[in-house]
């Protein structure tokens, strides 16, 4: 329960006694066993200072004074004040119960009497409210009515009328009659004269809406919330409230919660609230109404009240109350997971500093031991998930404890293991980066904490592992140089751990595997001066030292470093070192040996690079380096451009090594000598003798055909370009293609049936999806060349009858000129176009001419010679207009391309044809397209 002030969690069985002495009052009675039984708890009238005379002195003279006198006027005033000084003081006057009954029944005798003879010499309505007042005392309910109702008609604006009203309402309410009732204490409630009453006017005002039954809940509810904010108007309030009042507040919440539960619960309370409007005693409300729950036994209503005052006001500072009441009345319920839940949901609302920070002093405890409590459980059931091979479950419940474990840590004095449990939690969830932070902050800022240098070791292994990709992940790949930092750092904090010089010795050659020469050896140089270093890790530094040299071209620091390291692996130090393993030393050691001669060579030491070369073989006799050793021997003479002594040399080693890789190489060795020593005829016969023994020949006979042709032996090169043109090679890119053609080329002006040649170089480039500049040019102007071949042939057969073979023949070689034409056009563009035009334009000319002039028949009669002329016209024409069409398109090209000797010869034709539209002296002009002169 939620108690910010203490004196609301006084037992409601302490309201009645509590209860102020009044003038009179009904008592309405306690709570009975139903709603219906439901009573309010009065309010104290308020208390106006007294004088300093005491009370109980003037009551006793006011008491002799009563009894003493006979006089009806004086015995009732006598009456009066003694009833005003215990109204006023509180304190006892004399009477019994019994006198007290006894003296206002006596009492009544002399009202009456002093009403029967009409005069009074006080103020009547005091008289009434008296008499009223002593009605109800001797059990005269309904003449104490009367009287009361006397008074306020007869005397409206007497100062007695607000208690007067008040009790009739209060009499209406014990009567049952809440509407009546209602409306009496709403008068009170609404009127300017009867502050003093209002208060407990509004309480009962509530009690009197709530006793008609549910459809008057909403009005009872406004009403209570009133009372509420009247007794509670502001933050202060809650803690200073007055003892007498805490039983009336307490009823008011009792009551609402009660209404709430028996309608809607939560969502009815915050219907009866203003959002807009926050009161400091709301959280009080739904406490209240979640107690109520409790209480019954419903759990789920009990939180689901907490939970809508948080939903309702989630910024008010009693929410961290209401969070761990859930859990509370969840762990009352004995339901384990919905408490796991409730701890999760308070751990994950304050887990930011700020909210954090707003928590008490056990609050903060409890957020600390649900962290710890779920982050255990989380990692324990990631454990049992990974031992099921449940692998994404497992991978979930540890990302989980992860952030519990990460949360927690800033937040408890000693930190260290809780990083620790973070960081191995998430390694088996596979987020190897935060795994990695929590690692570093466990070692590096978790000050007293034991273990820190194994957690150290494990951001080193961690680090190494992603460097290796062991990590079944591509998000997290770190570089080497963030292994090497954070060795540096472990090495730093953690300078006498045993495990050190291991760590430096495989830096190290992971450093050279990455070409990082200096800091491969500083961390090998670290692991030769360290003391403390095994013989295994001073062989891994040995070797990336040798390395390094070697790499770096201190072949002689090398040959040092790798004879170290063979002394290790052939002592009896090492005993995991394999026989392969010191082979690949000594290999390595020739190899720094053989790299001696290759710097010699390299800087023109001949000799002393034989040398070394030489020595290879006494390191590792008859070995494949020795061999190489002699080969680089020759190639060492080339390099000195001693060409007749490094063919000799060449020719030595291809005799003796016949069947070593080498050998294969050495023709291309001696073709470079023979063209370096200018003599690329024996150069091309090097490489005849090399295509007679080689799988795929035409290369070598290729390059051979270029030195012949170099050498000027074309008869011997075209043989060549022929016999490679015959096996049909097709070619796989733009180069090759070229290089055919130009093969075809050659041919086409120096060999033989240069036509053939042609129509193959035609062909290829059309078929081809490569061109360059040179093989359409060959190629259009070989098409060119063709087609005039074929209109040479078109132009000599004759037609003669019968005219219908003759004309078949005809239009037959016409249509293969054409084509030519065609092909030459679609090659050479507009380099071909106007000779082209003109071509095309003169072979339908040709046809047209030829039909005017063809032979007429002999066996036609006059008639029939000129109908048969007329008709050879009318076939004609067709030809005629082609031939004048293509030569006007040849000559409308002057605007576009400019005058050119086919276009003239075109507008010669044109001018035979039309010589008065083209026979004239025009000096034609090539115009600038370009040009801005609107031409």
């Amino acid at each position: 329960m939620i108690r910010p002030i203490q004196s609301l969690c006084l037992s409601l069985l302490l309201v009645a006694p509590a209860m102020a002495q009044e003038s009179f009052r009904v008592e309405l009675g306690r709570d009975g066993e139903t709603i219906g039984d439901m009573r309010p708890v009065f309010l104290t009238f308020e208390s106006r200072p007294m004088p300093a005379i005491s009370p109980s002195e003037v009551a006793r003279r006011y008491h002799r004074l009563f009894r003493t006198s006979d006089e009806p006027e004086v015995r009732i005033d006598a009456l009066n004040r003694l009833s005003n000084i215990r109204d006023r003081s509180g304190e006892d006057i004399g009477f019994s119960p019994a006198e007290e009954e006894r003296v206002y029944s006596e009492a009544i005798s002399s009202y009456e009497s002093i009403l029967e003879r009409g005069s009074y010499g006080g103020r009547l309505d005091e008289l009434l409210y008296q008499m009223a007042k002593a009605h109800a005392l001797t059990g005269q309910q309904s003449a104490s009515i009367q009287r009361l109702k006397q008074l306020i008609g007869l005397y409206p604006q007497s100062p007695l009328v607000p208690e007067a009203r008040f009790r009739l309402a209060e009499s209406a309410f014990a009567a049952g009659q809440y509407a009546e009732a209602e409306n009496g204490y709403r008068h009170l409630v609404t009127s300017d004269d009867s502050e003093e009453f209002s208060t407990k006017a509004r309480y009962m005002l509530g009690w009197s809406q709530f006793k008609q039954g549910p459809s008057a809940w909403n009005r009872a509810a406004a009403t209570f919330v009133e009372v509420l904010d009247e007794f509670l108007p502001q933050e202060q309030s809650l803690e200073s409230v007055s003892e007498s009042s805490v039983d009336t507040i307490d009823d008011t919440f009792r009551v609402l919660a009660l209404m709430a539960a028996r309608n809607s619960g939560p969502d009815t309370l915050i219907s009866w609230l203003d959002r807009e409007r926050p009161r400091p005693w709301e959280h009080l409300l739904f406490d209240r109404l979640a107690d109520y729950y409790a209480i019954l036994g419903d759990t789920r209503a009990s939180v689901a009240a907490n939970t809508a005052f948080i939903e309702y006001s989630p910024n008010h500072n009693s929410v961290p109350a209401f969070l761990l009441q859930v859990v509370d009345v969840w762990q009352a319920a004995g339901d384990v997971e919905r408490v796991r839940a409730a701890r999760a949901r308070f751990v994950e609302t304050y887990g930011a500093e700020s909210a954090f920070a707003e928590l008490s002093g056990d609050q903060s405890d409890k957020w600390r031991s649900y962290s710890k409590r779920l982050a255990d459980y989380h990692y324990d059931l990631g454990g049992r998930a990974a031992e099921q091979g449940q692998v994404a479950a497992s991978g979930k419940a540890f990302a989980i404890a992860a952030a519990y474990y990460e949360g927690l840590s800033p937040r408890v004095a000693q930190s260290g293991e809780i990083l620790r449990l973070a960081g191995d939690a998430r390694l088996q969830a596979g987020q190897f980066a935060k795994a990695l932070v929590n690692f570093r902050k466990a070692a590096y800022e978790a000050p007293g904490y034991n273990e820190a240098a194994d957690a150290a070791w494990a951001a080193v292994i961690l680090l190494r592992d992603g460097v290796d990709q062991k990590l079944p992940t591509a998000a997290f790949r770190p570089e080497l140089q963030d292994l090497s930092n954070e060795a540096n750092r472990f090495e730093k904090r953690f300078a006498d751990d045993a495990r050190i010089s291991g760590l430096m010795a495989d830096l190290g050659s992971r450093w050279l595997a990455v070409g990082n020469h200096e800091r491969a050896l500083h961390y090998a140089s670290q692991v030769l001066t360290a003391a403390g270093a095994s013989p295994a890790e001073q062989y891994t530094a040995w070797q990336v030292t040798a390395r390094i040299r070697q790499k770096e071209g201190e072949y002689g620091l090398a040959e040092r470093a790798w004879n170290r390291a063979l002394d290790l692996a052939e002592g009896d130090q090492l005993e995991d070192v394999t026989d392969e393993q010191r082979a690949a030393v000594r290999r390595q050691l020739a190899t720094a040996v053989y790299r001696q001669g290759e710097m010699a060579a390299s800087r023109g030491r001949f000799r002393e690079a034989v040398g070394h070369f030489r020595r290879v073989d006494s390191v590792l006799p008859g070995s494949e380096i020795a061999i190489r050793a002699r080969y680089d021997a020759a190639n060492t003479l080339l390099k000195a451009s001693d060409w007749a002594a490094a063919v000799a040399d060449l020719q030595a080693f291809r005799a003796d090594h016949p069947q070593h890789e080498l050998a294969a190489g050495i023709s291309d060795k001696l073709v470079h000598a023979w063209i370096q020593s200018d003599k690329p005829t024996q150069a091309a016969s090097e490489l005849l003798q090399a295509a007679d023994n080689s799988a795929n020949p035409w290369g070598l006979r290729m390059r051979a055909a270029e030195l012949l042709n170099e050498s000027g032996n074309i008869a011997e090169r075209n043989a060549l370009y022929v016999d490679y043109l015959a096996t049909g090679p097709e070619a796989a890119d733009g180069s090759e293609h070229e290089r055919l053609q130009t093969f075809r080329y050659r041919l086409v002006e120096t060999g033989d049936d240069p036509d053939s040649w042609r129509e193959a170089l035609v062909q290829a480039e059309l078929d081809s999806a490569w061109h360059s500049a040179d093989t359409l040019e060959w190629s259009s102007r070989a098409s060119l060349v063709l087609g005039a071949r074929a209109a040479a042939v078109f132009t000599s057969i004759s037609l003669s009858q019968p005219l219908e073979q003759s004309l078949d023949r005809k239009q037959k070689a016409l249509e293969a000129a054409r084509q030519r034409f065609l092909d030459a056009e679609a090659l050479g563009g507009e380099r071909v176009l106007s000779e082209s035009l003109f071509r095309r334009a003169e072979l339908y000319r040709g046809l047209a001419k030829d039909l005017m002039t063809s032979t007429i028949p002999s066996d036609l009669n006059e008639l029939e010679a000129m109908q048969y002329q007329m008709l050879l016209e009318e076939e004609a024409y067709p030809f005629e207009e082609k031939a004048i069409q293509l030569h006007t398109e040849n000559h409308r090209r002057i605007a576009s391309e400019g005058y050119d000797a086919w276009i003239g010869r075109s507008l010669g034709v044109l001018a035979e044809l039309h010589p008065g539209r083209y026979e004239r002296s025009v000096k034609w002009l090539s115009w600038n397209m370009r040009s801005k002169d609107d031409v």
